[in-house]
């Protein structure tokens, strides 16, 4: 389940920043940006059940 989105659309970021916590199997993982770039778009909000390999969020190279 996803439990917190810690970014916003426009907003800038680093590779390595956490942007979202998942909850699984009672433990939270932190997923953290690949690259460095603009948020574009956030696909999921919080209390929502995402599946494996899902998108959460796009974004453009800034």
């Amino acid at each position: 389940m996803l439990r917190e989105v810690r970014a916003e659309v426009g907003q800038r970021v680093e590779e390595g920043d956490v942007l979202f916590i998942i909850e699984a199997m009672k433990m939270e993982n932190e997923i953290k940006a690949s690259r460095t770039g603009i948020i574009n778009e956030i696909k999921f909000q919080p209390g929502v059940s995402v599946e494996a390999g899902s998108i959460l969020a796009t974004f453009k190279s800034s």
